[in-house]
């Protein structure tokens, strides 16, 4: 592993297991972004958590006011998303295919492929502080992480629809209220809820939870994997346009984008 990938999964810590839960941390300063090393690592974490069989659910959390800002877009070195995409799904799809359940605790922004880390988790405890964001139109391209399948399959094809063409920033209130986020406590509360729902879910028989799992989302991680196929080609496409750029160019400015459809 290279000094880079190394530094990458230093940003993901699983803390010991207790009562039968595992801690992930996702601490990347500044605001959690990934690519396809912290990704890598992330999905370790899962499958460590997966052969563990002291461990019975696991909570996603942050170590960072943000729980992630998304994808890496920063310069065109190896590193960034865009450089080349297909690394990175090839790692991010991996939290599908785990076998715990898995409880995130949402106490800031999770956007773009923040969405799509927080869709990957059975349950989502948030607090009015936060904010989810599909940004990926605003930015100017296809959305991708499985959020074609993941995001309907929440809140239903007319929600989906909007916060994707919008990329709009709802907090927790409203992500509890359409079905995207299942609890709403103060903001300081957060990763404890999430711990006590993951000590609920972990006093429960472990082989009959699994099961029970595995027929609620059969079939998943695979509509998942034939999805992102399409969700990779048209951002393999648009990530060569100067919408993307001009969209990027955007958000880092904090300013409306000026889209020329070229």
């Amino acid at each position: 592993m290279t000094t880079e990938a190394n530094a990458m999964s230093d940003a993901v810590v699983r803390h010991a297991t207790e009562a039968h839960v595992a801690l992930i941390e996702l601490t990347r300063p500044p605001h959690n972004f990934v690519n396809a090393d912290v990704m890598r690592a992330l999905a370790d974490a899962f499958d460590d958590c997966d052969a563990d069989d002291e461990c019975r659910a696991v909570v996603l959390a942050s170590g960072l006011r943000t729980f992630c800002a998304g994808a890496d877009f920063s310069g065109s070195e190896r590193g960034a998303v865009h450089a080349d995409p297909a690394p990175f799904y090839a790692q991010a799809l991996r939290l599908f295919r785990n076998r715990k359940p898995v409880v995130a605790a949402i106490q800031g922004p999770a956007v773009g492929a923040g969405l799509g880390i927080a869709l990957a988790a059975d349950f989502r405890v948030t607090c009015q502080e936060a904010r989810f964001s599909a940004n990926f139109n605003r930015l100017g391209f296809h959305p991708g992480f499985g959020l074609s399948v993941t995001l309907p399959r929440l809140v239903g094809q007319q929600h989906a629809a909007r916060l994707f063409y919008t990329g709009a920033r709802i907090g927790g209130e409203e992500a509890v209220a359409i079905g995207l986020a299942d609890e709403l406590v103060p903001e300081d509360e957060v990763r404890f809820r999430a711990l006590a729902l993951a000590g609920e879910i972990a006093l429960s028989a472990p082989l009959a939870v699994e099961s029970t799992r595995q027929t609620l989302r059969m079939g998943l991680a695979d509509q998942i994997v034939a999805v992102n196929q399409r969700e990779l080609a048209e951002q393999r496409v648009q990530f060569a346009t100067a919408d993307f750029r001009e969209g990027v160019a955007a958000m880092a400015e904090r300013r409306e984008p000026n889209f020329q459809r070229r």
